[in-house]
């Protein structure tokens, strides 16, 4: 039987929901913290319910948008212990993972199903998520009351429910966390199997009281999360799981063997095992020391490739991938590096995966905290369209969402370019002390270039240090560009290498020389700075506020920006599974993996590649000390250039504009520094040191 609406001005209401609407709207208010700018408000044409549609646009679409037109205060909050199938703790029962819903009570009580946005995370009794390290808080009778971040306050209004996870082994959840294994993704899918009526869901942690979904969720899931949760996202996506229809991974692990080492270097002095051990509930600690033994024996410092990594590697199964992916990275990430995102995004499309990508000049940060009200528009529409089905473009408008400068944002139709492609770039001995020369044509036969790995030296100092011949690096450089030049991709450097011992490790960077003002990465925040003020979006409880500290851009000023970044273990140029000592005095050729980008190096600056050993703080040292020398004859850079080879020839001839001055005097200080926390492992989704 159709619903009965009346008729309001500009909007269709079902009936009895404009009290609804007006009371939700009345409740915010009186929870918004004093000083707090509420929501902005919706845009005058696209009003109505969730099911109501704006007016045409003029291709003759429909424009639909979901609106606040259910009681958040009123909203139906539960909890659920769904069964994974596994037994993680080796206690003789399967595992509940604990899910955290909030629902609004007005759909189900009309008959209607709705769709569901998760976020599945280890981190919601630990550590807390977002900017505020929030938590999840319980009344007295264990029942949810506030849940991170805004997911909830937001779309559940607009007639969504939100699923907070509690991955296995963590807050109240049965089980083991496994960082990245089978049970982390399972923990996540099993979810996504309870709400289309696959497994199992439990109203309490061990009784036998069946909580079923289907009597208010379509099946339709949305997962969300920054890093680790993220991560969990990438995983889940990978297995092809029905009913999953999209994913919004924000600074997310695409593998998790190359958030521990790169190419066979390890780029930190662990291994997973210590994350389990973090994240794990005290309970969970006491009963899960041998999975993390199992951990630790299949991740082996080394680097070696194990199945415990393979297993850990969503890439390789981009193939099953159906639900469609909205990739959100920062470029200058030291904690989730850049690479993760590129391998995924790559692997996404060669499969005809669809994709949306933003990309900041931020460290590990959530674009809610550089980029707020544009974030909540976008994600809003995406929702929206992957979960709703609203024809509202957000499908037909640009791919990429690109930071220029600090909150100064380009867009492309497609990532990368359609005109980019790859140029080979060749560096050859100068005619004078200092920097070799970056071109086109190759070195002579018989050229080189020869450095000593200096552990205490990276690549910030490298850069500094460029103009010099100084003994821990080989730099080549081009002249000044006469037109600015676009690198948008991921690069790759190959080098011929030979070490005077049996282990050596490389480190190859890409530098855009010249005077800029950038986000500072390298500082607290990680190129953002959080202010007093708050503003709010969607509606608020008592015991869940919906309004957040604001934020702004934290900039350095800086001689010389890194654009890409790439390190590997010599001793796996023949094998990338497993390292070989190395023959003093041989030559070796291997290929270094640099970092998907998207950078434009603006004329009158130059463009470098440095070629080091051990990168300070970002890689960790062979165990010797071993000197390196190139042969430039079979040395070369595949940068993916927009406009090819013939926008480098352009670049890099005719005159050029004099260098831009450099940033007012004071002391000379370092430019943007990789944070501190970098010398260890940090917790994906937090940023802390271990």
């Amino acid at each position: 039987m159709p619903m009965r609406t009346r008729r309001t001005r500009g909007a269709r209401l079902p009936y009895g929901t404009l009290v609804t609407a007006a009371t939700a709207a009345l409740l915010a208010t009186l929870v918004t913290p004093a000083g707090a700018r509420p929501e902005p408000a919706a845009p005058a044409t696209a009003s109505g319910p969730a099911t109501a549609s704006g007016p045409a646009t003029a291709a003759g679409r429909s424009v639909r948008e979901s609106r606040p037109v259910h009681s958040y205060a009123d909203a139906v909050r539960e909890s659920v212990w769904v069964d994974t199938g596994l037994d993680g703790d080796g206690d003789g029962r399967t595992d509940r993972v604990a899910v955290d819903i909030v629902r609004p009570r007005e759909p189900a009580a009309a008959g209607r199903r709705i769709p569901v946005i998760m976020d599945a995370s280890p981190y919601y009794a630990c550590c807390g998520r977002g900017n505020e390290s929030q938590k999840k808080t319980y009344d007295a009778e264990g029942n949810p009351v506030g849940l991170p971040l805004f997911y909830d306050n937001f779309f559940v209004p607009r007639g969504y429910a939100f699923a907070a996870v509690d991955l296995a082994g963590t807050n109240r959840s049965d089980g083991c966390d496994d960082v990245g294994g089978r049970s982390d993704v399972q923990s996540a899918k099993a979810v996504v199997d309870w709400l289309n009526g696959r497994a199992r869901g439990y109203t309490t942690r061990t009784g036998d009281t069946r909580s079923r979904a289907t009597t208010w969720s379509t099946g339709d899931v949305g997962m969300i999360g920054k890093s680790w949760d993220g991560t969990v996202a990438n995983g889940v996506a990978a297995t092809g799981v029905e009913g999953l229809k999209t994913i919004v991974p924000i600074g997310a692990i695409s593998s998790w063997y190359d958030y521990f080492h790169s190419q066979g270097a390890p780029l930190y002095d662990s291994n997973p095992s210590w994350l389990s051990d973090y994240v794990n509930s005290p309970a969970a600690r006491a009963r899960c020391g041998a999975v993390q033994d199992r951990i630790t024996a299949g991740t082996p410092y080394s680097g070696d490739r194990t199945p415990a990594w393979t297993e850990r590697d969503h890439v390789r199964s981009a193939a099953k991938v159906k639900a469609s992916v909205f990739v959100v990275h920062g470029q200058q990430d030291l904690n989730v590096r850049a690479g993760q995102f590129g391998r995924w995004w790559d692997a996404l499309g060669a499969h005809g995966v669809e994709r949306k990508i933003w990309l900041s000049q931020t460290g590990h940060v959530d674009p809610f905290d550089f980029r707020r009200a544009e974030w909540v528009r976008t994600l809003h529409r995406w929702f929206d369209h992957h979960l709703l089905g609203y024809d509202n473009g957000i499908d037909r408008e640009p791919v990429a969402d690109i930071e220029r400068a600090p909150d100064r944002w380009t867009t492309d139709r497609q990532w990368p370019p359609r005109t980019t492609a790859p140029t080979t770039l060749r560096p050859a001995p100068g005619s004078a002390p200092g920097p070799g020369v970056l071109g086109r044509a190759p070195a002579a036969p018989g050229s080189a270039a020869t450095f000593t790995d200096d552990p205490g030296l990276g690549e910030l100092d490298w850069a500094a240090r460029i103009d010099s011949a100084t003994p821990e690096k080989a730099g080549f450089v081009t002249r000044p560009l006469s037109r600015d030049l676009r690198i948008a991709g991921s690069s790759q450097v190959t080098v011929t290498a030979v070490p005077t011992t049996a282990t050596a490790h490389l480190t190859a960077v890409l530098v855009d020389l010249g005077p800029d003002t950038i986000r500072d990465y390298g500082a607290a925040g990680e190129g953002i700075t959080t202010r007093t003020d708050r503003t709010c979006w969607g509606a608020s409880t008592a015991g869940d506020s919906a309004c957040y500290r604001e934020t702004e851009a934290r900039t350095a000023d800086v001689r010389h920006t890194v654009v890409s970044r790439g390190w590997a273990d010599l001793g796996t140029w023949a094998d990338p599974g497993r390292e070989r000592p190395l023959t003093p005095g041989r030559a070796y050729t291997m290929t270094l993996d640099l970092a998907a980008t998207d950078h434009v190096v603006p004329a009158g600056h130059r463009l470098a590649l440095i070629v080091g050993g051990t990168d300070k703080d970002l890689l960790d040292p062979p165990s010797t000390t071993p000197t390196l020398t190139l042969d430039l004859a079979r040395t070369s850079a595949r940068l993916p250039l927009v406009g090819g080879a013939g926008a480098f020839a352009l670049a890099t001839s005719g005159p050029h504009p004099a260098p831009p001055p450099t940033h007012p005097a004071g002391p000379a200080r370092r430019d943007a520094a990789p944070p501190a926390a970098v010398t260890g492992p940090r917790l994906p989704g937090t940023g802390d040191a271990r």
